[in-house]
């Protein structure tokens, strides 16, 4: 095998150069804010947890099931589904990957911020100064390509599950609006309806996150960012449900996390220098 490299004009080389290093200390200081926010979420919901239960019991009560708490419990658990099927993905074992998704289910939003802070803190230097998101995103990205791209999951069989589950919190939300009118009234903002509003939206930021890195546009990004937080999981719902549209069958599932510019979505890894390769 031989290798070499395409030689460079000092100028334009200094330019790559510097333009490497603009990026790599912009993904650095990614990192840094996403360990940041979801540290302070976490600890966030850990407190309203606690708080809540010391001044209002335990939340295992019938009193508590008003209709529109039953309603955000829906819109909740419909958001938990894709953080779930992500878990399911990214976790190389079935034993750890149920343990997580009953801590999600169990714990909420505190599981969420755990599991993502965890894999934000594995990110290794390399990853540091590319695209820190396609490491979170992905399970072992580079490495276990190969076997992702073989391993297709039914992109058809997801696409039907987030439309019934839209349809599913559409029906909910109107059904509720009919029978127990508006939602905005103080009567309902007892302390778990705030603990569980809380706890919705913290799952929310992560799932924002991941549709501000998904879209291309800013604008797009923040008109999806809008309608998640008006609408909760009948957005979740329709966006996942339009992104597994824009694929194909015989897609693998995975690239439904990636953006459009993702080197992994076109197969290109960690390349760091511009080489050709003669057998």
């Amino acid at each position: 095998m031989l290798s070499f490299r395409v030689s460079l004009p000092w100028q334009q080389y200094l330019l790559v150069c510097l333009v490497g290093k603009s990026v790599g200390a912009m993904a650095s200081s990614l990192v840094i804010g996403l360990r940041s926010v979801f540290a302070v979420l976490g600890c966030l919901m850990l407190a309203t947890l606690i708080y809540t239960i010391s001044i209002d019991d335990l939340p295992f009560r019938k009193d508590l099931l008003t209709p529109w708490m039953v309603a955000t419990l829906v819109d909740f658990y419909i958001n938990v589904v894709p953080l779930a099927a992500w878990i399911l993905y990214k976790e190389p074992k079935w034993i750890t990957a149920i343990l997580w998704i009953i801590l999600l289910v169990c714990f909420g939003s505190i599981t969420t911020c755990a599991y993502i802070l965890m894999q934000l803190l594995k990110i290794p230097s390399e990853e540091n100064l590319q695209d820190p998101m396609n490491y979170v995103l992905l399970r072992h990205p580079g490495k276990d390509d190969t076997q992702q791209k073989r391993n297709h999951s039914s992109v058809v069989t997801l696409r039907i599950l987030f439309i019934i589950l839209g349809c599913l919190m559409l029906g909910t939300l109107v059904y509720t609006l009919l029978t127990d009118g508006s939602p905005f009234r103080k009567e309902l903002l007892t302390p778990w309806m705030i603990a569980t509003l809380v706890d919705f939206y913290i799952n929310v930021v992560a799932l924002s996150v991941w549709v501000y890195y998904k879209e291309s546009s800013w604008i797009s990004a923040m008109i999806w960012i809008i309608l998640l937080i008006s609408f909760g999981s009948i957005t979740t719902s329709v966006y996942i449900a339009l992104k597994l549209f824009q694929l194909t069958s015989q897609d693998p599932i995975y690239l439904v996390l990636l953006n459009s510019y993702s080197g992994y979505r076109h197969g290109i890894y960690k390349e760091t220098i511009v080489t050709k390769q003669i057998q």
